[in-house]
């Protein structure tokens, strides 16, 4: 997971390279600045002349203003770096849930689709800020301050480089051992709550209706206090871990000053040198001081990447082809042979054998009960699923050979379920072209029968829908989405179960309106209202996947089957015995 994190980084990978370099520079300073001072304070105290003193002088100066300055550009480079990084991860995990969108999204809960997208993509960041960029200015700077002990004195630099390993090496080590559990429950623990409150939040009202809120809302609490727990446990082990750093870091102190007092009075150490080989382990192990917490965090963005790439690898329930066919030109004919197709290898066939021709201003109807496969045609048909057998045909070329934006550019779809966004009418119309006249955005309200209601409004198209059309009554959300897709002009419209969730007058006004409303266009109409569908030119009956009927709305409601079985069941009259 690290390393394909870091194959990530290539594009970037200069900007961390002028990081790293600053941020040694930087730390460097930081150690030069003490040991200078650490000099430059017991030389002034012999009463040299003040001119012996002045590089010394100089030189603190400088460490001092170079150490905020490099700092300062240690971080810009490094956190431009990270967000170009972070930048491009994100797109290509939203680009991978486009794909996956809608017959892969089931996999995942949509607050733990949330959690990946944001926060465990946010937490690959520490893997450049917190790890990579520290760990690899602690081995420069580190490795240069034991240098410079080993040159004043051997043993202190071989005291500075024992301390170091066990600050560097052993602490962080043990942080990753103690952090191992507690990171995995923290990122589990994390996306459950976040999937659980978004969960809440969407399913309030029938929550609150069945008096089953507060059942939820301690289940929220209960995962909420594990997960302060775990945080907790985070929290100590960072402490062990600065812990661990700061003995080492007094021990290398006290352990300097063992090997220098003797060496000074064996004259093979100057005195006034004595101040620095003491001093500067305390400015060295500035350098190793949050390894130990980086190594808890590079736990942390092991579980985050594991999430994010169980995204971005998860099978896509369509390929497009590597070298996709050009799409055809108007009129478009539509056709269908023999198709089949399930949602997944080890579920059965929701369709099983179809066949259907769409020629140009043709209009189907496609009913059948719940179950029956007929929003599965539809996401064949939009390239939203693969198929298992047969082929659909666009103008003869296989809708498998062409790209499935191109598909979708000519087959549209206006769904049951269409979002409407938390934004104005015309925003939400407008989506289907942004660069519609207001000429044609009315005419298109016009044929959906919403413009007489619409300018009865105060705000007019300014008027705000709410979150999902909440705003709005469940009739006028359809026409909006109907509108929507009437204003995207498809050739081939498909209208999939749009008088759903609406009382029956309503679903038939609707129904009525819609089959006006696309006249002359290339329409296949699935639904399980019956109403009206005397104005299509062919109805298919749908039962488990297969093919049960087709014809005429009248040819069919004069022979006993499953569509006159339908009929009279709608219209409460006893059905002609099979």
């Amino acid at each position: 997971m690290i390393l394909r994190l870091i194959r990530f980084a290539r594009p970037a990978r200069w900007r961390l390279a002028v990081a790293v370099v600053f941020g040694a520079l930087a730390l460097g300073s930081g150690v030069g600045l003490m040991a200078t001072s650490a000099w430059l304070i017991s030389r002034a105290a012999q009463h040299p002349p003040v001119l012996m003193l002045m590089v010394a002088i100089v030189a603190v100066r400088a460490f001092g203003l170079g150490r905020g300055v490099f700092r300062y550009v240690e971080r810009l480079t490094g956190h431009d770096a990270t967000f170009r990084i972070l930048a491009d991860l994100r797109a290509r995990v939203y680009e991978r849930l486009e794909r996956l969108a809608p017959g892969g999204l089931p996999a995942f809960r949509s607050g733990d689709l949330l959690n990946r997208l944001v926060a465990d993509v946010d937490a690959v960041q520490d893997l450049f800020l917190r790890v990579l960029l520290p760990c690899t200015v602690a081995a420069v700077v580190g490795g240069a301050s034991v240098g410079v002990a080993w040159a004043l004195l051997p043993s202190a630099g071989v005291v500075l480089l024992l301390a170091l390993l066990v600050a560097g090496v052993v602490a962080p080590w043990l942080s990753a051992v103690m952090a191992r559990r507690t990171e995995r429950q923290t990122t589990e623990l994390r996306a459950e709550l976040t999937a659980h409150v978004v969960d809440t939040l969407q399913g309030a009202p029938e929550l609150i209706a069945y008096g089953a809120a507060p059942g939820h809302l301690a289940e929220a609490t209960r995962i909420d206090r594990d997960f302060t727990r775990a945080s907790a446990r985070s929290a100590t082990t960072a402490g062990v871990g600065a812990a661990i750093s700061a003995l080492a870091g007094g021990l290398a102190v006290w352990g300097s000053l063992a090997v220098g007092v003797p060496a000074v009075r064996a004259g093979t150490l100057d005195g006034v040198l004595l101040a620095v080989v003491v001093l500067l382990p305390l400015a060295a192990f500035e350098v190793v001081a949050g390894l130990p917490l980086a190594a808890q965090y590079l736990e942390r963005v092991r579980r985050s990447a594991a999430r994010v790439f169980a995204v971005l690898d998860s099978p896509e329930p369509v390929r497009d082809p590597e070298d996709p066919a050009p799409p055809p030109s108007a009129p478009y004919t539509l056709k269908v042979e023999n198709l089949s197709a399930r949602w997944s290898a080890e579920a059965p066939y929701a369709l099983n054998h179809i066949s259907l021709d769409l020629t140009p201003g043709r209009r189907c109807a496609i009913v059948g009960p719940s179950g029956s496969g007929k929003t599965t045609l539809t996401a064949v048909l939009l390239r939203f699923l693969e198929s298992s057998g047969g082929t659909a045909t666009l103008n003869g070329i296989d809708l498998r050979a062409l790209s499935g934006d191109d598909v979708r550019r000519v087959i549209g779809l206006c769904a049951q379920d269409a979002h409407l966004f938390d934004s104005t009418i015309g925003e939400n119309i407008r989506l289907a072209r942004p660069s519609a006249t207001e000429d044609e955005l009315r005419d298109a309200l016009r044929r959906a029968r919403l413009l007489d209601w619409i300018d009865s409004l105060p705000q007019g198209l300014d008027t705000r829908v709410g979150e999902h059309g909440a705003q709005v009554s469940g009739g006028q959300r359809q026409r909006i989405a109907l509108a929507r897709a009437l204003l995207a002009d498809f050739p081939i419209l498909l209208l999939d179960e749009p008088a759903e969730h609406l009382d029956l007058p309503t679903a038939d006004a609707l129904t009525a309106d819609l089959l006006t409303a696309t006249e002359g266009r290339t329409t296949l109409l699935v639904t399980h209202r019956l109403t009206g569908l005397d104005a299509v030119d062919e109805i298919i009956v749908l039962d488990e996947g297969r093919i049960t009927d087709r014809g005429t709305h009248a040819d069919l409601i004069a022979r006993p089957g499953l569509y006159q079985s339908l009929w009279h069941r709608e219209h409460l009259v006893p059905a002609t015995p099979l």
